[in-house]
């Protein structure tokens, strides 16, 4: 017999070589048809998997994240399966669970590519295939027998990959039906609970990354165990397109890209200006308080400044090459990061434990390469600016610092009303060649942001191997209107980068000591922020964040002096408005306002002009009421004061 131990701390006897379903069998027939997969002493597992010693269980079933990856893991191969009955000598790369679905890497045996007109007869294969409940069959295989089937097979992405990446004793294949692919798991039993499926888009994808290789058709897709779920899926869809920053940041006139000035490089027009420095601002009240200092450093840094913090090593692949000074022997580059800047910074004079904790803040544009194939608006650009600081402390003050800094972010997220999950990042404790530092020193940092945490009362998911390469790591996820998760904040604790830097301070005991230091963003970057805060709101944004506040609307231009004379009071009153005075009738003044999500629109004619008043209407047909224009001032200030009293 082996003891299973349960979520709640229970504990239930079972025979060895029990499986999770039939443990879920145990405990209601109801549960038994919901589970997809289950946990096995933390390792996702099928559920016909034995377990055979003493171990604790979680029983998987749709609403849970590990649930899904299992359902749409199975999914993959699904996909794949359907595209190898209905393509003929067709060949496989790699073909993963993403966080909304799954996708396949192919490429066709003739060369041409897959379109989205060939979806329909794609979905209805899968679901032709599900609907046989093909059980998926694990199988340990050794390296030479993984590449005779494979070759065999005429898999050539396969052969080079189980040839290159995997070692004898690591590699395992699922095979449903006709189809055996090389896969870790883990998957459902069999297809059956797959009933509805969506192929969503196909787009170009390099094997293995790297653009000197095959291109090939990368297809996604996701699907559900009930078609009402698909059903819900699309009308979300549908609903995000409405709320794409891509198609507001255009009407709204908030940002632009040319071709001429280089994809992925955004250039914020005037109103998206007036936005991000409002957004900045902000932040820079809040850091006051918290005693940060703000800095500028330039956009340019020597080779030399990375190799020493290690980011060349780690991410200089993904960076822009360095640039060659034309007549002396010195490399630079666009600058990928701050935080080497900032050591420099701190060890430009002597410091002493007196001057900790030191805060440095800069709002620091960066550059990285990214493939023109993964850009997209301002959520992935090849040129963001980072709402960054660091902050140097000793050891015994990084508990409190990192605490504090919980506290902005609360703020932060708070003022824009998102909902928000942490996810604590830590090493993988199987691959530390990855990670720069001691052992010692980052046993301390994990632990620091475990203590905060729990101090704070905040539950945090642990996600293993998502650690920075110099530290451990506190993301924060938004989940916008729509349900939708973005990773946006992050706290760093890194006692690896002072080392590389030779940092110190003369501590109280008049001894040389090295600094620890805190790396944080609460927006991550601006232009990422912005664009999730357009779909979180849908272009209404706050109204002290909004560029526009108030349109006047004159009846005709008979009164459009008298609406410049509002417009210059509300400007002395720190009200932002503006006048549409073209000649057009009202009812199509406010048909475009409303397009421009203006919160307020001010209609005037002959009676507010005699009056001293102004008929204000709320943007989407919200209230409409007749007042003096210095009572609508007091109410906008009032309004701005309200929101804002958090900063």
């Amino acid at each position: 017999m082996i003891k299973i131990t349960f979520p709640d701390g229970s504990v239930r006897e079972y025979e060895q070589g029990v499986t999770g379903l039939q443990i879920a069998e145990s405990i209601s027939p109801a549960l038994a048809r919901d589970v997809l997969a289950c946990g096995v002493n933390g390792e996702t597992t099928e559920l016909n998997r034995p377990i055979n010693e003493d171990s604790t269980i979680n029983l998987y079933k749709w609403d849970d994240a590990e649930g899904k990856h299992a359902f749409w893991h199975t999914s993959a191969h699904l996909l794949a399966q359907a595209l190898k009955e209905l393509y003929p000598g067709i060949q496989f790369g790699f073909g993963p669970a993403v966080e909304s679905g799954f996708f396949y890497d192919v490429k066709l045996k003739d060369g041409a590519n897959i379109s989205d007109a060939d979806f329909p007869k794609i979905e209805k294969k899968m679901l032709e295939l599900a609907s046989q409940k093909e059980d998926l069959v694990r199988k340990e295989i050794s390296k030479a027998d993984a590449l005779a089937e494979f070759k065999a097979d005429g898999q050539e992405y396969k052969c080079e990959h189980i040839a290159e990446d995997l070692e004898d004793g690591s590699i395992t294949t699922y095979t449903q039906g006709t189809f055996t692919d090389l896969c870790k798991g883990p998957h459902l039993m069999n297809t059956a609970p797959i009933k509805a499926v969506k192929l969503t888009s196909v787009a170009g994808a390099f094997w293995r990354g790297d653009a000197e290789k095959d291109q090939l058709n990368r297809i996604y897709g996701i699907s559900f165990p009930k078609k009402k779920l698909l059903d819900e899926y699309l009308a979300l869809i549908e609903e995000a397109k409405k709320r794409d920053h891509r198609k507001i940041g255009k009407e709204m006139e908030l940002f632009m890209f040319s071709d001429r000035v280089g994809k992925g490089l955004p250039m914020w027009l005037p109103k998206g200006t007036e936005l991000r420095l409002r957004l900045q601002d902000a932040l820079r009240k809040i850091q006051r308080r918290y005693g940060y200092q703000e800095v500028i450093t330039p956009n340019i840094g020597s080779k030399d400044l990375y190799v020493t913090s290690g980011h060349y090593a780690h991410y200089g692949k993904d960076s822009f090459q360095p640039i060659h000074t034309p007549e002396e022997d010195e490399e630079y580059m666009l600058k990928p990061m701050n935080c080497p800047h900032h050591c420099e910074i701190f060890a430009w004079k002597p410091r002493s434990y007196k001057d900790l904790p030191l805060r440095i803040a800069e709002f620091g544009t960066v550059y990285r390469y990214e493939q023109s194939g993964e850009l997209h608006g301002f959520t992935r650009v090849r040129c963001f600016t980072q709402d960054d600081a660091h902050i140097f402390c000793r050891p015994d003050q990084v508990k409190q610092e990192f605490l504090n800094v919980m506290d902005i972010i609360r703020v932060v997220f708070g003022t824009f009303g998102f909902e928000f999950e942490a996810q604590i990042s830590l090493r993988d404790p199987n691959d530390k060649e990855k990670y720069i530092g001691s052992d010692e020193v980052w046993e301390q940092a994990e632990r620091a942001i475990v203590e905060a945490c729990e101090e704070k009362g905040l539950p945090a998911k642990v996600e293993l191997g998502e650690a920075a390469f110099y530290g451990p790591k506190l993301d924060f996820m938004v989940k916008d209107a729509l349900g939708r998760r973005w990773q946006l904040g992050t706290i760093q604790v890194d006692y690896n980068l002072p080392q590389r830097f030779e940092l110190e301070y003369t501590g109280e005991d008049n001894q040389k000591h090295t600094p620890v230091m805190i790396h944080r963003a609460p927006f991550g970057s601006m232009e990422r922020f912005t664009a999730v805060l357009i779909e979180h709101t849908a272009g209404h944004f706050p109204l002290w964040l909004t560029p526009d506040q108030v349109m006047i609307l004159p009846i005709s231009e008979k009164f459009n002096d008298y609406a410049q004379k509002l417009c210059k009071y509300f400007d002395t009153v720190g009200v932002r408005a503006q006048v549409d005075d073209r000649n057009e009738k009202i009812g199509r003044k406010i048909r475009d306002n409303e397009l421009k999500r203006i919160p307020y629109m001010l209609v005037v004619g002959e009676q507010e002009a005699a009056n001293g008043t102004v008929a204000m209407r709320q943007q989407g047909g919200g209230e409409q009421k007749v007042m003096t224009y210095q009572e609508f001032a007091e109410r906008i200030n009032a309004e701005v004061a309200e929101m804002t009293k958090g900063f």
